[in-house]
């Protein structure tokens, strides 16, 4: 039942994504103010039931639809219901628009039309960034969009669909990253002020929630891409600076595909020449076994579209191996 769920939802989602402003989008939006306007009181113990709220609300209202159609109606509806879930939570479309345009402005020379559209979509000044760095923030901005739109969903609903939770696993995950971006911007325009502690909460659970997921996604990478130079990188990163998520993946895909990244990846793994700033004593601290010494291109881009199309690929044979086995068994 997964892998037809998810075939479903990504062609789908292909042939006829969620535009900006739809009905589903909307809601979630106006649940996630709710339950912080109700429930945020400034303390850490408010902010935990809020993010209940905001996040395990929804996850349960999934379970319980799964559950009720499952048991009461057929398992094809619930089958359906699953796709539709998917099919909200899921979003290639949602980043690789931007992607897009970017890579067709800088394929035609406009580099401050491709600073122009990187700026409205990460809401960042660039407007210094020499060619390279562009290309080298559309690959790290593309590939962390990937794994929180894509590869995430479909680890947390694959694991808690094999335990008959449904699309409860994908509704949990969609909404933990979701309500760390959006109440840390209602914060700063200040139009809805957001407590340190209920910012602080979800940073901390989203943490812990996209701990393994971000894991399986750098481990694909390698898989697909060259696995060797993936794990190098990654461990280089874990052993000279606290990991986080987003570090891990970026480490494994500048391993993966032979390119140097910036940001968190490259300071930690490079960081004698790496892109970026270096951290103080860090050219000491860890001795540098192995440089990348290619520098992001505007032909690296094609390189990730197919590091992520591959990724998907491995995911769904996956889950057509582990459905065949289930029906076999």
């Amino acid at each position: 039942m997964s892998f037809i769920s998810v075939l479903f939802a990504l062609l789908l989602e292909q042939a006829r994504p969620l535009r900006r402003g739809n009905l589903v989008h909307a809601s979630v939006r106006a649940w996630v103010r709710w339950s912080a306007r109700n429930f945020d009181a400034g303390k850490s113990f408010h902010g935990w039931i809020a993010w209940g709220f905001a996040v395990g609300g929804p996850a349960l209202a999934a379970l319980a639809i799964y559950l009720i159609l499952d048991i009461f109606v057929s398992w094809s509806v619930a089958l359906l219901w699953n796709a539709a879930v998917l099919y909200a939570s899921l979003g290639f479309r949602q980043f690789s628009f931007h992607f897009t345009q970017i890579r067709d402005a800088l394929a035609d020379g406009d580099e401050d039309r491709a600073r122009d559209l990187l700026a409205n979509w990460q809401q960042i000044d660039v407007s210094e960034l020499p060619r390279s760095e562009i290309v080298r923030q559309v690959i790290e901005h593309s590939v962390l969009a990937a794994h929180r739109h894509v590869f995430g969903v479909l680890a947390w609903f694959s694991v808690l669909a094999a335990f008959g939770f449904g699309p409860a696993g994908a509704v949990l995950y969609r909404l933990s990253e979701f309500v760390v971006r959006y109440w840390q911007h209602k914060s700063k325009r200040h139009l809805q002020p957001v407590s340190d502690a209920l910012q602080q909460t979800a940073g901390n659970a989203w943490a812990v929630i996209d701990w393994v997921p971000a894991r399986i996604t750098a481990i694909g990478f390698g898989v697909v891409g060259s696995f060797e130079e993936a794990i190098d990188s990654w461990r280089n990163y874990e052993s000279s600076h606290e990991a986080d998520n987003d570090g891990v993946i970026l480490a494994a895909t500048s391993g993966a595909v032979n390119i140097r990244l910036g940001g968190i990846a490259s300071v930690a793994a490079f960081p004698a020449d790496g892109i970026g700033a270096t951290p103080p004593g860090s050219e000491t601290d860890m001795p540098i076994q192995s440089v990348l010494e290619q520098t992001p291109e505007l032909a690296h881009l094609a390189v990730i579209v197919g590091l992520v199309w591959r990724t998907v690929v491995m995911w769904m044979l996956l889950l057509a191996l582990l459905t065949l086995a289930r029906l076999l068994g």
